[in-house]
């Protein structure tokens, strides 16, 4: 460019002192505009660096001097129209295609843009924090990459729904056995529940309940059934009890081998009731129980054995089982072990 300014005077101006001074004068005002207008400038094209020599005043037509061509969607930085600035970087970021499933569609958009929440603020779709994105916003966008936003909805609902009230059965022995008698209505009681649930892009995928709060309590049904029965013992006669357990029956006396007592000693031949032990065919014997299961005083009636009174405790007498007393050794190894139907009588 300098030369044909030079070779431009020389043809025009005749050659002399005068003019030589000018032209030299000229050559390096020339020089100097040129060096100040002249910049260095990095292109970096999808990290792809070269360095470029230009006169131009814009990044956009630098660009253009350097045959590099923008697409619609390509990303430019600084802006095409912005002053070029010596030694200055000037970065291109291709757009690349990428598919949206979004509110039942699918999309193919172009972008350069450097990740998904950018993508999706540019292409104006908007999420809510509940909203699914895939893949996540801060992943960079890549080429052929499939994004997929669900929406998510969260509603909950609430509803009154029933407590259902209890049946009690309560043991009445004034009542006979096999009858019922109502005590008290029951009543359903009621409470609030709230319900969670969860839809993705419509559909619900769960439900919880989160909270129930009882509004009105329920009542107890109460029926009383009667346990007042008639029985005929083995002995023969009639008798009323309000109970009858199935139990294991065994025998006992007063002495050692039974108690470890010995006639002299302190309580032998004496109850855990304080009563003296006794076998009474006409009247109520002493028989040993677990006061659990029969509570001493208790007075019933022993199949095989006949009238007896709770009035002794034992070791080994736990549960379901009674120890009955005899007045001789005999009797006891006679009667042996047994299960037989005990009655309670009151």
């Amino acid at each position: 460019m300098v030369e044909r300014f030079e070779t431009c005077l020389k043809k025009y101006f005749p050659r002399g002192p005068k003019i030589e001074f000018i032209v030299s004068i000229s050559l390096v005002i020339l020089t100097l505009i040129m060096f100040s207008v002249k910049k260095t400038v990095i292109i970096s094209v999808d990290g792809r660096e070269t360095k470029a020599v230009t006169f131009s005043h814009t990044y956009g037509k630098v660009l253009a001097s350097n045959g590099i061509k923008i697409g619609p969607r390509d990303k430019v930085t600084p802006s095409l129209d912005k002053k070029v600035e010596d030694k200055g970087r000037l970065i291109v970021k291709r757009a690349v295609e990428v598919e949206v499933a979004v509110d039942g569609k699918k999309l193919n958009i172009k972008s350069a843009e450097d990740n998904v929440g950018d993508f999706l603020k540019k292409e104006n779709i908007k999420t809510s924090r509940l909203d699914k994105v895939y893949p996540s916003r801060d992943h960079a966008v890549e080429k052929g990459m499939k994004i997929v936003v669900t929406r998510v909805q969260i509603k909950n609902m609430k509803e009154s729904r029933p407590i259902e009230y209890e049946t009690v059965l309560k043991n009445d022995s004034k009542i006979e056995d096999g009858t019922r008698k109502l005590l008290q209505e029951g009543q359903n009681g009621e409470k609030e529940t709230t319900t969670r649930i969860i839809y993705e892009d419509g559909k619900e995928v769960s439900r919880k309940i989160i909270s129930e709060i009882v509004k009105r309590e329920p009542v107890q049904k109460v029926v009383a059934v009667g346990t007042l029965a008639d029985s005929t013992p083995s002995r023969g006669g009639s008798l009323n009890y309000a109970q009858s357990i199935k139990m294991k029956a065994t025998a006992y006396t007063a002495d050692y081998q039974s108690t470890g007592k010995r006639p002299g000693d302190s309580g032998f031949g004496i109850t855990a009731s304080g009563t003296v032990a006794k076998r009474s065919s006409g009247n109520y014997s002493s028989i040993a129980v677990d006061p659990r299961v029969i509570p001493l005083g208790t007075k019933l009636y022993v199949e095989g054995y006949g009238y007896a009174i709770a009035e002794d405790t034992g070791g080994a007498i736990k549960g379901n089982r009674v120890d009955l007393f005899f007045n001789s050794g005999s009797e006891a190894v006679n009667w042996g072990v047994k299960w037989v139907d005990v009655y309670v009588i009151g």
